[in-house]
């Protein structure tokens, strides 16, 4: 009975709609973050978690889709998302509670075609003009980094992308593997050897939900012991990126 009881107590505060919704952010970036939207609906990373995780719980699952991951972290408080796979902060801690680790990424920049910047140095300049993802934790890593060249927030890759290929801006913070995919896509671009801070993504619940945070922390230590998250990894494009699950 107490069993029963503590799944009830558990499915109540983690789902209290039934389903389990699963916060992700939309976006072509890739990576073990982002997620895409296909024609049968949504793939990526944080896509095959949630279903698993929704599966262990035997519930439905529902995907909420967002633009990036600042908008996640200001829904947390809201109601609308009940799990969700992010990069973690000291800021977003405030309003999250998080569990293990499940991605280790290296934050630089990529400059536009053409441009002489070679290194931070020559990039953090009067007047450059740097663009990362609105109230994201990579974008507080670039204003934190940068005392010269200004920062930019932007809601969506898709626009961060086609201001650099115009060359309407200078540079572009996101994580590395991430750069090395769009310079392949946009000729004449550099991604600088340096990098500026590690970004860990890691699973998070809204603030006090013990039960479901609990439960979030079990499932990704037995989801990276058990080859869940290699699987989800390498359905995803992702098979040749190691699983890193603690910041150096």
């Amino acid at each position: 009975m107490a069993t029963s009881a503590d799944a009830d107590a558990l499915k109540d505060q983690i789902a209290p709609t039934g389903k389990l919704r699963v916060a992700i952010a939309i976006s072509p970036a890739g990576g073990a973050f982002w997620s895409t939207k296909t024609e049968n609906g949504y793939a990526g990373v944080p896509v095959d978690l949630g279903r698993e995780m929704a599966a262990q719980l035997g519930i439905p699952v529902e995907y909420v889709v967002h633009q990036n991951s600042g908008q996640i972290t200001e829904a947390a408080a809201k109601s609308t998302w009940d799990i969700t796979f992010l990069p973690r902060d000291s800021e977003r801690e405030t309003k999250m509670t998080f569990g293990p680790i499940y991605e280790v990424a290296d934050a630089t920049y990529i400059v536009k075609p053409g441009s002489t910047i070679t290194n931070f140095a020559t990039l953090d300049q009067d007047g450059v003009k740097v663009a990362a993802v609105n109230a994201t934790t990579t974008m507080r890593g670039a204003i934190a980094h940068l005392k010269h060249a200004t920062v930019t927030g932007y809601q969506t890759y898709d626009e961060i992308f086609n201001l650099l290929k115009s060359g309407e801006i200078d540079a572009f913070a996101l994580s590395r593997d991430q750069l090395n995919a769009m310079a392949k896509k946009i000729p004449g671009t550099r991604v600088l050897d340096e990098t500026f801070k590690q970004t860990v993504t890691a699973v998070a619940v809204p603030l006090n939900h013990p039960l479901a945070a609990a439960f979030a922390t079990r499932f990704m230590t037995e989801a990276i012991a058990n080859g869940t998250l290699r699987k989800a990894y390498d359905n995803n494009g992702l098979k040749g990126a190691p699983v890193r699950t603690e910041a150096k």
